[in-house]
């Protein structure tokens, strides 16, 4: 089987992301990785909890693929690969770090006993609000304003690579994360890494043997598709959306709502549960949508619901 037609299953899809780093019994893979981000050294990493269940994935719950870890038995760390590039993804890693942060105190235990949350973003493309910034990897801790060196607590650490930065970045021969460029390399494209980068990182050589193993996997390379065809198929809903040129709140209610429909099916019960998701969402857009004076026959072509449906809500 010729492995370079299987363009889906790449270390950027997030499927094969997980796959690569988030399994058990590739440990040393996904510490190698950390390591050269964080920039310590790693004495452990636990992997439990990373379990993917293709029956969520082909059901609707795609896109929640992120890697849990614990480093040194006591440091949570989160590692997501990003393809898109989302609305306010700022506030959402916030958001998402904060949660994690939080989830280390059980009732009626002390502040003190919360572990230090390390979060991890890599993106297939650059963000806005870093534009200015030519470097690929950032590192973002809560420091004050005029004192830079002051770091107000260690608890808190948000690292960002930004792959399309790398070839920018390498002119500059930074060789502090020379080991971190070999594994931007690797991700953005693993089939132009040389030989001899492959053979003194074995780290790296195993993760590529891992990325041909899925490749030769029919089976994989089909989830793969899936989850490549789904990143798609929201940029098209979502440019037409926008394109036929709906009020802001209700595009976004829009495209939302599917999601949120989604995410309501899975918890009511995998099958029958999304589908009555679906529903609850379907028509929680059409009333948003009568409420802003929206044309039913608009509101029809959008949720797919008759003028009798429409008419009842």
């Amino acid at each position: 089987m010729n492995i370079e037609k299987h363009t889906a299953v790449v270390p950027t899809n997030d499927y094969v992301f997980k796959k690569i780093f988030g399994q058990v019994g590739n440990e040393e893979i996904t510490k190698d990785l950390v390591s050269s981000i964080i920039g310590k050294k790693i004495q452990s990493i636990n992997l439990d909890g990373n379990t993917i269940l293709e029956k969520e994935l082909l059901n609707g719950k795609i896109g929640i693929l992120d890697i849990k870890a614990t480093l040194d038995s006591n440091i949570i760390c989160d590692i997501e690969m990003q393809v898109e590039n989302r609305k306010d993804i700022e506030k959402r890693l916030m958001y998402y770090w904060s949660k994690l942060y939080s989830k280390g105190i059980s009732s009626g235990k002390d502040y003190i006993t919360l572990n230090k949350t390390i979060l991890i973003l890599i993106t297939k493309f650059e963000m806005t609000n870093l534009k200015e910034i030519k470097k690929f990897h950032t590192e973002w801790k809560i420091r004050e304003k005029d004192y830079r060196k002051t770091i107000l607590t260690d608890v808190f650490e948000l690292h960002i690579i930004e792959l399309p930065k790398l070839e920018k970045f390498i002119n500059k021969n930074e060789k502090k994360e020379e080991k971190l460029i070999l594994w931007a390399k690797f991700l953005l494209n693993p089939d132009s890494m040389e030989e001899e980068e492959m053979k003194e990182n074995k780290d790296i050589k195993k993760a590529k043997e891992e990325l041909d193993k899925m490749r030769q996997d029919e089976y994989e390379e089909r989830i793969a598709e899936l989850m490549e065809k789904k990143i798609m198929d929201d940029k098209a809903r979502e440019a037409y959306v926008y394109e036929e040129g709906f009020d802001k709140g209700v595009a976004e209610g829009l495209i939302e709502g599917t999601k949120l429909g989604i995410e309501q099916g899975i918890e009511q019960g995998i099958e029958q549960g999304i589908e009555n998701g679906k529903k609850i969402a379907t028509k929680e857009i059409a009333k948003t949508m009568l409420e802003t004076g929206e044309k039913i026959e608009n509101i029809m072509k959008i949720t797919g619901l008759t003028k009798e449906e429409i008419e009842k809500i």
